[in-house]
C-alpha cells in the first residue's frame, strides 16, 4: 500500500504547492497569494477583510483625507480647457461668459437693456433665460488680445488654485470641497448680477479661489494655526481683490470671497455627531436656495417693463 501524500496546496490555487500558512484564518497560500503583515504573511481575503475594519482617517470637517489634490488638477484641467476652446473659437466667450443684460441691435452691435426689447433687438445674458452664464463664466478667462494680462489672467488664477486648492482639499476632502468651489463661482457671478453694470462681461475663476482663500482661513482659525501667518494671508488675499479690482471684476471676488467664507463656518462648526454631515448639507442646499432667490429677485427686476 503506498504512503499517503503529504503535499499541500493554496487554497486559491490548488494545483500549486504551498507550506505557508496565513497567519490570520491558517489556510495555505501560495507566493501569490501572501501578503506581508506584522507578523508572517496574510492571504488576500483576510488583508481585505482587515481593511474594511480599519477606520479611515478624516479631515477637521468629517471628510475623507485625499490621498492626493485629484479634485484641483481636474479643475485647473477644466479651465485649461475651456482657455484651449478659447483660442479655438473665441465666440465662446461672448456666449458663456457672465452677463446681466444687453441688447444685440440689428446691427450687431451691443446696447444697454433697459427694461425692455425694442423692435430688431435680441436680449442677451441671464435676461434671456442663460442662467448657465452664472457658472460657466467662472471656468473661462480674458483671452491674448486683452493684451499681457489676457495671459497674465489664467496663469495668475491657475497658479492660486494650485497653491490654496491643495491646502483645501486636504482639509475639506473632495465632496465638501468641490461643493465650496461651485457654490462660491456661482456666489461670485450672484454677486456682479446684483451689483454690477449688467451689461458688463466677465469671466474668470477669481470668485471660487477667493472662496477657497476664505476657507483656508476660516479653517486655520478653526484649527488654532499661527494666527499671524492666517491673518497675513487673509490680508494678501484682500489686497489681491483691490488690486485688481480695475482689472476685472471685484464684485466676483467679495462674492466668491463671502459665499466661500460662510459655506466654511457651517462645515467647520456643525455639530461632531451622526448628524454632521447632514447639517453640512443642509447649510449647502440653503445657500444654494439663497443665491438661486437673489438671482431671480435681480431676473425680474430687469425683465419688468417700466411704466
Amino acid at each position: 500500500m503506498e504512503p499517503e501524500s503529504t503535499v499541500t496546496t493554496c487554497y486559491r490555487h490548488p494545483k500549486v504547492e504551498s507550506y505557508v500558512r496565513c497567519t490570520r484564518c491558517e489556510r495555505f497560500i501560495c507566493p501569490d497569494c501572501m501578503r506581508e503583515a506584522a507578523v508572517g504573511h496574510q492571504c488576500v481575503e483576510c488583508v481585505k477583510e482587515g481593511a474594511r475594519s480599519v477606520r479611515q482617517a478624516r479631515t477637521v470637517v468629517g471628510g475623507r483625507v485625499p490621498a492626493a489634490p485629484v479634485l484641483t488638477c481636474v479643475l485647473i484641467g477644466m479651465n485649461v480647457l475651456a482657455y484651449l476652446g478659447e483660442l479655438a473659437r473665441p465666440e465662446i466667450v461672448q456666449r458663456f461668459s457672465m452677463l446681466g443684460a444687453r441688447l444685440v441691435g440689428p446691427d450687431g452691435g451691443y446696447y444697454v437693456y433697459d427694461s425692455g426689447l425694442p423692435a430688431g433687438y435680441d436680449a442677451q445674458g441671464v435676461v434671456a433665460g442663460e442662467w448657465e452664464r452664472l457658472l460657466t463664466g467662472a471656468f473661462l478667462h480674458l483671452p491674448p488680445t486683452e493684451g499681457a494680462f489676457g495671459i497674465a489672467h489664467i496663469v495668475m488664477n491657475m497658479f492660486a488654485l494650485w497653491q490654496i486648492g491643495r491646502a483645501a482639499e486636504v482639509l475639506l476632502g473632495r465632496v465638501r470641497y468641490l461643493a465650496l468651489y461651485l457654490l462660491s463661482a456661482l456666489g461670485g457671478s450672484v454677486l456682479e448680477l446684483l451689483i454690477a453694470d449688467p451689461a458688463t462681461e466677465s469671466v474668470g475663476a477669481s470668485g471660487a479661489i477667493f472662496g477657497l482663500g476664505a476657507a483656508y482661513y476660516v479653517l486655520a482659525r478653526r484649527m488654532g494655526g499661527d494666527l499671524g501667518q492666517v491673518n497675513r494671508f487673509m490680508g494678501m488675499l484682500l489686497l489681491w481683490m483691490l488690486v485688481s479690482a480695475g482689472l476685472t471684476s471685484w464684485q466676483g471676488h467679495l462674492g466668491g470671497l463671502l459665499t466661500g467664507g460662510a459655506l466654511t463656518l457651517a462645515y467647520a462648526y456643525a455639530p461632531r455627531n451622526r448628524y454632521r454631515a447632514l447639517v453640512q448639507a443642509g447649510a449647502c442646499v440653503a445657500l444654494l436656495a439663497l443665491l438661486a432667490l437673489c438671482a431671480w429677485g435681480r431676473f425680474v427686476e430687469l425683465t419688468s417693463v417700466t411704466a
